[in-house]
């Protein structure tokens, strides 16, 4: 079968190839991929900048957001075939830690973890992979090819689960949220806080392209500039771009009592000057609260899977910019103006 591979830190190593069928270990469910989502992680592995392949291998297959059709299924599976599902991305470690050990391996204490196309453990992007059923997730047949967005879904609806549950350490009515950044990730963030009755605000840099109508269509506000210009002392943050001023004016700007969660990634190597006394104070007197959040587990797909079933079909429709062939991948990465969520088309729907 097909698979689209990559040798971890060697920059330019990806290449589409013939590789084995998936092994019966990896699980009884046989899955047909459907598609799977480009973001910036496979953007970073396929640079050489991040990943590992899985133990005694050069290469690894590359994806980690994918939408599959089961294939064939044990009887006890809780899967049949022609189900559409998502695969779970993180495995937990083998020790296992206390995290892992109850479920939670998004909280993994010692880093002993696997991922699915990312770390020591070969992706989605190939025709056919198999899973053990505890890590697929049903998706709403009425979503089809829009199910390919459930993966990134998880990260936010993690992230909105966290902020609630520390806003909920004292009494918390929160009223609005600001979302930093307008891609895939932002949007969810962005849609899930309108799906909880907030007033939503968004900000990017661009001024025109789809990201702009996106929000607006949500029910949102989309601005250009600042944390304080958008909306003063919000009650909620997410930030979504890892960029290290927009982090910076998130803590520096948000509400009394409010939260900050942080989903971007930093590339570090770079320093801001910053008033360190000033912010403690303010978070100190004000009882704000920052919390990192990356990855999910089971529990967020679940929640991710209802808030995207809950969506605008024809909003979401919209995220998905482009969908390319799997022979034709390369193109799937050179990122144009106007993209927001690229899909790789592996089979029919």
């Amino acid at each position: 079968m097909k698979a689209l591979t990559v040798v971890p830190l060697k920059e330019g190593s990806a290449q589409l190839d013939d590789v084995e069928e998936p092994p019966e270990s990896d699980g009884p469910v046989l899955v047909e991929t459907v598609a799977v989502g480009v973001c910036g992680t496979d953007i970073e592995i396929l640079s050489g900048a991040y990943g590992w392949a899985p133990s005694g291998r050069e290469r690894l297959t590359l994806g980690h957001e994918s939408l599959g059709r089961v294939a064939e299924a044990p009887g006890d599976s809780g899967f049949a075939k022609g189900d559409l599902v998502v695969g779970i991305v993180r495995r937990p470690d083998p020790v296992p830690c206390s995290s892992c050990a109850v479920g939670e391996w998004d909280m993994c204490r010692n880093g002993q973890y696997t991922e699915r196309g990312i770390k020591e453990h070969d992706g989605y992007c190939s025709e056919r992979y198999r899973i053990q059923p505890e890590f697929l997730v049903k998706v709403d047949a009425s979503l089809g090819m829009l199910g390919v967005l459930l993966e990134p879904a998880t990260i936010l609806a993690k992230a909105w689960d966290h902020v609630e549950r520390i806003g909920g350490r004292s009494h918390w009515e929160p009223k609005s949220a600001v979302i930093t950044g307008a891609g895939p990730v932002g949007l969810m963030a962005a849609l899930m806080g309108v799906q909880r009755g907030l007033e939503v605000h968004v900000i990017d840099q661009v001024t025109d392209g789809p990201k702009p109508e996106l929000v607006e269509q949500l029910g949102a506000h989309y601005h250009v500039g600042k944390v304080e210009d958008a909306c003063p002392s919000p009650d909620v943050i997410i930030e979504c771009t890892g960029v290290d001023t927009l982090v910076y004016d998130s803590v520096d700007h948000v509400g009394a009592g409010g939260v900050v969660c942080l989903t971007g990634v930093s590339s570090g190597g770079r320093s801001i000057g910053v008033d360190l006394g000033g912010l403690n104070r303010s978070m100190v007197l004000e009882n704000e609260a920052i919390v990192g959040s990356v990855n999910a587990n089971r529990r967020h797909y679940e929640l991710a899977a209802d808030s995207l079933a809950q969506a605008d079909p024809d909003w979401l429709r919209k995220l998905v910019t482009r969908k390319v062939p799997l022979a034709d991948w390369r193109h799937a990465i050179d990122r144009k103006p106007d993209d927001v969520k690229v899909v790789i088309e592996i089979s029919d729907l």
